[in-house]
């Protein structure tokens, strides 16, 4: 296998605590939030799931759904600026995921989309991520215990905080809104 290859592999390798937290997951209708290369939506959707992804940019969400047809999946997907809180419907998934993005001001509608009962799975970077490289901007990256006073009101059954592999810091939850 050439560099390249290995490279590619990586882009479309799952999250590992997506991996870790799979038999927990209630089975239906998932939100991929910031879906990039769509690698956890299609991860989900070979794993049974209904997925919906959500990208800024077009060719992301075509070279995410030319790879989902090569692993024999189907995802829905749609172009849409999240800073422009596009809609989507009440209380309609049994899952969103996130990873790797954070807008705070989309954490209030995240609660909304998900149906009673459903879980959240995030994972982004913290303020410690700055030392290894981007994103660096604050903005970007969420403070110490952040996601967990953010969805305080949830059940949270997962939680990891801290640097890992020595080479990102990253803030993971599985929360159920109850």
């Amino acid at each position: 296998m050439d560099a390249t290859s290995e490279c590619e592999d990586r882009l479309f390798q799952p999250s590992g605590f997506l991996i870790e937290i799979m038999d927990l997951l209630p089975r239906g209708r998932v939100l991929d939030i910031a879906m990039g290369s769509g690698r956890n939506a299609i991860y989900l959707a070979k794993m049974g799931f209904s997925v919906e992804g959500v990208e800024i940019s077009h060719g992301t969400i075509e070279e995410a759904l030319a790879h989902a047809r090569e692993e024999g999946v189907t995802l829905q997907a749609r172009v849409a600026d999240l800073e422009t809180m596009p809609h989507f419907e009440e209380g309609a998934y049994d899952l969103v995921i996130c990873f790797n993005y954070l807008q705070r001001s989309l954490m209030p509608c995240i609660k909304e989309w998900l149906k009673p009962g459903g879980m959240l799975v995030y994972e982004t970077f913290i303020v410690d991520h700055a030392q290894f490289g981007r994103p660096r901007n604050p903005a970007h990256l969420l403070r110490h215990n952040e996601l967990l006073r953010i969805f305080r009101d949830f059940r949270v059954l997962r939680y990891r905080e801290g640097i890992f592999e020595g080479k990102k810091a990253i803030a993971s939850l599985l929360a159920q809104k109850v």
